[in-house]
């Protein structure tokens, strides 16, 4: 599924969530909520790690673990839509920025190694 797919998928869904809310008078959830709720996502994901590195036990093995990691990524994809961020354009040039950071480090010590193998010779 493209990302504008699973945006699409996932605000209709957040559209769900505000009925029942508001059915249950409750309110629909706000950028802080969806962030609040993200972090408890993650804290599932982490326990869910945790069995599939079997550092721990719990109930529900793979099934778990891809429900957590899609909890998250629903948390990502409003947040994102929530604060008017391209996620992908923003995806995009965060990851070059980090592969040019990353490789520049890489030559550094590449470089490093060379000079310090040329003084030892």
């Amino acid at each position: 599924m493209e990302i504008t797919a699973a945006t699409a998928k996932a605000t209709s869904l957040a559209a769900l969530f505000d009925r029942l809310n508001e059915a249950n008078g409750q309110n629909a959830w706000s950028g802080l909520d969806l962030a609040l709720g993200f972090v408890g996502d993650v804290g599932d994901l982490v326990r869910q790690v945790q069995v599939a590195e079997n550092i721990r036990t719990y109930p529900g093995g793979r099934e778990a673990l891809e429900h957590e990691l899609a909890d998250c990524l629903w948390s990502v994809l409003m947040l994102a839509d929530r604060y008017d961020v391209d996620l992908a354009a923003a995806f995009e040039k965060t990851t070059t920025q980090l592969e040019a950071r990353v490789s520049a480090k890489l030559a550094a010590l590449a470089e490093t190694e060379t000079a310090a193998s040329s003084i030892a010779e």
